[in-house]
């Protein structure tokens, strides 16, 4: 196995702590030794349960309610239960290891007892395995059926691993039953305890392509209206217009530009990457013609690839923040 393998492979094992023990130690990659037992937790995990949960999700789900398993915790449990041969990806094992690397830059940067939002939480471990979450409120707000779907996962993976125990890294977590989609989310997510006056971190991994325009721009409008007056930092990935032709009925918001979009609904300080960048890299793309470098290397303007005459589709992973010296600046103008 390539070094490059062996970092896809314990990546996406260290996630899968939905489905297994937590890693403590937190961070998304930790020594050969954790990454070893949690792979023995997950030979375990591998039980007639996570099969029958899993035949469940393929034959009653739709696709926006599937693509939440499309993440690297669920992508390693199914691998272990199902042998998904896509688990691999890099494109995940970046963009997980990039929102880990960020949640916790954000978490220092704000004072260590932030709220974190996940939003379209799907199988999300990182309350599990985070441990600068630790002085930290996680919301996790996605489907009811996909909560309950992800407690059983949890049942069904921890009743398999010889009785380890399920360790929780954040200081509490709280599961919100709401559709993103409908308009009253942001009061469902405030009844079951988010108070918006504290400074928040909103993490939106794998969701926004998946919304409607409306919705997708609903949901970026709410966090920014509700930021006015506390410090907030959005942790988000965007795709461009051509990566979401790649499938019109899975994919629907794009945005070639989410440095400029951002700044127009009141975010500052945005700070865009692509896979492959210094902020993006994690040791992944040792190979010096992969794709993504190649990509990365063509401007952003550039829609089609001058070398093969394919399509330019880019992934953008996006932070931005709002302070309240931000609004005061900026109404004093």
């Amino acid at each position: 196995m390539s070094k490059e393998e062996e970092g896809k492979e314990k990546v996406v094992t260290m996630e899968a702590a939905t489905a297994s023990v937590a890693v403590n130690g937190g961070g998304g990659a930790g020594g050969e030794e954790e990454s070893a037992e949690i792979a023995g937790v997950m030979e375990a995990a591998a039980a007639e349960g996570v099969r029958a949960l899993h035949a469940r999700v393929e034959a009653e789900w739709g696709p926006v309610l599937q693509s939440a398993c499309q993440t690297a915790a669920a992508r390693a449990l199914w691998a272990r239960a199902v042998r998904d041969p896509a688990v691999h990806g890099v494109m995940i094992a970046v963009r997980t290891l990039w929102f880990d690397a960020r949640v916790g830059a954000a978490v220092a940067q704000l004072g260590g007892a932030a709220q974190v939002v996940l939003l379209g939480a799907g199988m999300d471990a990182r309350a599990y395995r985070l441990s600068c979450l630790k002085e930290c409120t996680v919301f996790e707000l996605d489907f009811p059926e996909l909560l309950v779907m992800k407690s059983e996962l949890l049942h069904e993976a921890m009743s398999s691993a010889n009785n380890q125990k399920l360790t929780m890294m954040a200081k509490s977590l709280i599961r919100v039953p709401a559709d993103i989609r409908d308009g009253d989310w942001m009061t469902k997510l405030q009844s079951y305890g988010y108070a918006p006056e504290r400074n928040t971190i909103w993490v939106l991994e794998g969701l926004l392509y998946y919304l409607h325009n409306v919705h997708a721009m609903q949901v970026l409008e709410t966090i920014a209206a509700c930021s006015a007056s506390v410090h907030t930092v959005l942790l988000a990935d965007f795709m461009n217009k051509n990566a979401v032709s790649l499938s019109r009925a899975m994919y629907h918001f794009y945005h070639d530009n989410p440095d400029l979009l951002l700044p127009s609904i009141g975010f500052s300080q945005v700070t865009l990457s692509q896979i492959g960048d210094p902020q993006a890299h994690f040791g992944l793309l040792s190979h010096p013609q992969n794709l993504f470098d190649k990509l990365r290397r063509l401007p952003r303007s550039v829609e089609t690839n001058p070398e093969d005459g394919t399509p330019c589709c880019r992934l953008y992973l996006v932070e931005a923040s709002v302070f309240p010296d931000d609004h005061t600046t900026k109404q004093g103008k």
